[in-house]
């Protein structure tokens, strides 16, 4: 409900709140163009009134912007004239102030230049905007795993991704933006307190007037002028609205005849034109004007987004009350629907009559035979967006078998959390277990196919139905170097360095550590091998160790220099080292991210390598680098665990040995990067959680906080 709450207003109104925010984007720079032309000077109102009024003897009225612009009006001749003047010479300056172009973009921004109906549309605008803001934080939160990661990275590709980063970047801005643009359409509306400044009954003063510089009424800093009207007549009295006030001031004794404070309204008016506009806070406006442009962006992203949802329905559907078997999916961006839509398809095509909907929609299904629930984790273990009431509704379903296939990332802190908790409720409400709970890392299409035809077994279901997630743009690769390690040892292991086209030559642009997607000759899923390198190095370098039967690596083995292939980048933000010690512990080909990140590291920081290796004079790879790194500062410590030998040793042991030290270096805030096999990082999981027990810490709180980042397979 909440998505939907936030993605329609967004449809219906995304065109004209672009333009207004487009509009705002433009008009943001005008409070540092009128900051830049405004003269300085140190000096109380009636000195400025004093020279303004010598240089111009016609002056009526001096008013001065947030800005600190002073404009004066002067009556000669030529009759009545708005100068700019310099407020330490008195005399007039060019025209500055807005020019007729930004006169008509700020019509257009206020009321569409449409009067009092365009006010009205705009104020609602406003006030749409605000809860966009509202609910995409919300949102996001749910997204990153709770309010606490709300700062942390963001994994979504594409443009669910970017609409997620540009959105946390705009957020506050815009939400402040959006706030006060919907009070100051109100106000001018009359439906509450503008700034309007209080009125004083008129007065009358007699005798001769003073100098303006002696009026002790005049005596007040400059900054606190916004407005000063000089008597038209004799009789008359000055007014000021200064420092918070209107003043009614006596000319022959300069002293204070009347005054009225500004009510709240003018004082919640001027703090809401202030953090609006950015008039008197040049800078904070042109922070809004940089979150306002990111609308047009968050719109299109938005757009393509709902349009991916929309292409992921599934014709052919059957209402829950008749289908045989009843597919619901919990997901957030529509990907897990897609391996649901390969099932159902499958199903029917086996003559079962099939309903596929949200796990949020679970009603009576009088007639099914089996419950299949496909579920995503979403952030730290939470429910997605289109399961999030379901546990709430199974209360009133009626158990029937069930088979719960889990989706996820391995590299998450709680790999197909949810669906674990699924799995657990069902079992608690009776429903029976069909085949044991699948789980699916990463979108694998074996995975999902090995499971499916368990399902399909059980049932009695010929079914093999395949799915293959659309790739991502592919990006020409050439070989231009190849190391081979490892064949004394059996473990054939080479490092591939490939050319790369740069980034504004349409290139790919990554990070060591991030994952390169290559799909083999005949391969059916891609395989992903992490990038020892950045684009900025100027090639992209991995390790891939030859597998009996693989998919892939075979193939990867026999490329040499000047050999092409196609691969695409797929971001791991997580696996950073950044600037805080770090532990990193990798095996075998596993080194290549480490060395990519330590490649681009700066010396000085406390980095130790524990590394898993059978031979030190044959898989021993990146042994010239990591030497060479270990001289200049890069790398402070590493500690090889050579497998075979006279003392044979693992990582794990390796860890147990230095229990004390890294106990003392995570407690202090080092982060922990394992890369290598399902096995190994099992084993250093288990070693770490009992070395780091002693502290009161664990590998899951580790994870929750961001320091214990994995990059296993």
């Amino acid at each position: 409900m909440l998505r939907r709450f936030h993605s329609l207003p967004a449809l219906a109104a995304g065109l004209f709140l672009s333009l207004i925010a487009a509009s705002g984007a433009v008009l943001s720079v005008q409070p540092a163009l009128d900051h830049a032309a405004a003269a300085r000077a140190e000096a109380s109102i009636g000195a400025v009134a004093a020279r303004i009024k010598a240089a111009q003897p016609g002056l009526r009225r001096l008013t001065r912007s947030p800005d600190g612009l002073l404009t004066a009006q002067v009556r000669g001749g030529a009759g009545p004239q708005m100068l700019t003047v310099d407020p330490v010479t008195g005399a007039a300056q060019p025209i500055a102030g807005e020019s007729p172009a930004m006169r008509w973009i700020k019509g257009f921004h206020r009321s569409l230049r449409l009067g009092e109906g365009g006010r009205l549309a705009v104020g609602l605008m406003a006030a749409v905007m605000a809860l966009l803001a509202g609910s995409g934080l919300w949102l996001l939160a749910r997204a990153l795993g709770g309010w606490r990661r709300l700062g942390g990275p963001v994994r979504a590709a594409g443009a669910r991704g970017w609409h997620a980063r540009i959105g946390r970047a705009a957020m506050a801005g815009l939400g402040l933006s959006a706030l006060t643009g919907a009070w100051m359409s109100a106000a001018t509306l009359g439906l509450v307190p503008d700034g309007t400044a209080p009125t004083l009954a008129p007065l009358t003063a007699a005798g001769p007037a003073q100098a303006l510089d002696a009026m002790p009424a005049l005596d007040l800093p400059l900054a606190a002028l916004r407005e000063l009207r000089l008597p038209a007549r004799p009789g008359e009295p000055l007014v000021l609205d200064a420092a918070g006030r209107v003043t009614q001031i006596d000319p022959a004794s300069g002293m204070v005849l009347a005054a009225a404070t500004h009510g709240a309204g003018a004082r919640l008016w001027d703090w809401a034109y202030l953090l609006h506009t950015g008039h008197g806070a040049w800078w904070l406006g042109l922070l809004l004007g940089v979150a306002a442009a990111a609308v047009p962006a968050l719109a299109g992203t938005g757009l393509m987004v709902w349009a991916a949802r929309r292409r992921m329905r599934v014709p052919g559907n059957v209402p829950m009350a008749e289908a045989d078997l009843v597919i619901l999916v919990g997901t957030e961006g529509g990907t897990t629907r897609g391996f649901a839509a390969a099932l159902q398809r499958a199903a029917t095509g086996a003559g079962q009559r099939v309903h596929l909907g949200d796990m949020n929609d679970a009603g009576p299904m009088p007639r099914a035979r089996a419950l299949v629930l496909m579920a995503a984790t979403w952030g730290d273990g939470a429910a997605p967006a289109s399961a999030a009431r379901f546990l709430d509704r199974l209360a009133g379903l009626a158990p029937i078998p069930v088979a719960v296939l889990g989706f996820g990332d391995r590299m998450f802190p709680a790999f197909c959390g949810y669906a674990a908790r699924v799995q657990t409720a069902m079992a608690a409400a009776g429903f029976a277990q069909l085949i044991p709970p699948g789980t699916v890392d990463r979108q694998s299409p074996a995975d999902f196919a090995a499971w499916a035809r368990a399902f399909g077994r059980a049932l009695g279901l010929d079914i093999a139905p395949e799915h293959r997630p659309a790739l991502p743009r592919r990006h020409a690769l050439r070989v231009v170097s190849r190391r081979d390690y490892g064949q004394a040892v059996a473990a054939p292991s080479v490092i591939l360095r490939l050319s790369v086209r740069p980034w504004w030559l349409g290139g790919p642009r990554f990070q060591p550590g991030d994952l390169l997607g290559v799909m083999a000759p005949g391969a059916t899923a891609p395989r992903f091998y992490s990038l020892a390198s950045a684009s900025a190095d100027g090639f992209a370098e991995i390790a891939v160790r030859r597998l009996p039967g693989g998919a892939c690596s075979p193939w990867l083995h026999g490329l040499h220099p000047g050999a092409r292939l196609r691969a695409f980048v797929r971001r791991n933000p997580a696996f950073r080292a950044g600037d805080r010690p770090t532990v990193m512990i990798a095996t075998g080909c596993g080194v290549a991210p480490m060395a990519g990140l330590l490649r681009r590291a700066a010396p000085g920081v406390d980095r130790s390598l524990y590394l898993g290796l059978r031979d030190l004079d044959s898989d021993f790879l990146y042994a010239p680098e990591l030497t060479r790194w270990r001289r200049d500062g890069r790398l402070t410590r590493l500690i090889p665990a050579v497998s075979r030998g006279a003392a044979p040793r693992h990582v794990q042991d390796r860890l147990r040995e230095d229990a004390a030290a890294l106990r003392r270096q995570i407690a202090a805030g080092a982060r922990v990067l394992v890369c290598g096999s399902l096995a190994m990082g099992r084993a250093v999981a288990a070693e770490m959680d009992a070395l780091l027990a002693p502290a009161g810490l664990s590998v899951a709180r580790l994870k929750q906080e961001g320091r214990y980042v994995e990059d296993i397979y």
